[in-house]
């Protein structure tokens, strides 16, 4: 194959991923070396404080690089997407992915080079997998639940939401697969570039519905170019 491909990897939290990359780097080809940058890189929790949402805010809800996570406006940290997605395109890489199923303005681009949205995939797979156009739709914060079904019904005839985060409690994930398992609709969708393939078995065997995640679908979209 080609010697070491560059691909990209951009969290709207803080890199590295470890988190992410522990699920998805046996999807790739071997060959496959990944550059990491995040939108909170360098700041402190008290920094970060300062990007709190405000009421007609886009939310977002990542990483840190010590495990907990942090819930913010995206306006704040677009400028710093891009100047890491640039950073990425000079350094060689071939693509790049973004670790998280939200949607971005077009602002944020490449020059030459794929800029690999999560959400894309998603919006156009998903649809395929469901029998019954209905989706049970899993998001880490109650303050996203408006803005998940909002735009899920673009793409399937109904949606029902239920908030729980990857980076809380375990018990607060196995009581909203208690919920889910007697809910209607046959797919769920777990909506957050954190949730784990541990999460997405747990899911399945709780509640019998098939289970999409992202962080793996993106993999196998990506590793189609990287597998050499």
């Amino acid at each position: 194959g080609m010697t070491n491909m560059k691909i990209g990897a951009v969290t709207i939290g803080q890199s590295p991923r470890v988190d992410v990359t522990k699920d998805i780097m046996g999807i790739f080809g071997s060959s496959v070396e990944l550059i990491q940058a995040g939108g909170l890189d360098g700041l402190t929790k008290e920094e970060i404080k300062a990007f709190a949402p405000e009421k007609d805010d886009y939310v977002l809800v990542s990483r840190l690089t010590d495990g907990s996570s942090v819930t913010f406006a995206e306006r704040f940290i677009l400028p710093r997407l891009q100047a890491a997605i640039k950073k990425m395109e000079e350094e060689g890489c071939a693509l790049v992915m973004m670790f998280c199923t939200g949607s971005f303005p077009e602002s944020l681009s490449t020059e030459k080079i794929p800029l690999i949205y999560p959400c894309d995939i998603l919006d156009r797979v998903v649809p395929l997998l469901t029998k019954s156009s209905h989706i049970i739709c899993l998001t880490p914060s109650p303050l996203q639940e408006e803005q998940c079904a909002a735009k899920w019904k673009n793409y399937v005839q109904k949606v029902s939401v239920v908030a729980a985060s990857p980076y809380g409690d375990w018990g607060e994930l196995e009581k909203a697969a208690e919920e889910i398992s007697g809910m209607e609709g046959d797919l769920i969708v777990l909506d957050c570039i954190g949730y784990t393939q541990e999460m997405k078995k747990m899911f399945a065997q709780k509640t019998g519905k098939k289970v999409v995640l992202p962080r793996t679908l993106l993999a196998r979209v990506v590793s189609e170019l990287t597998d050499l």
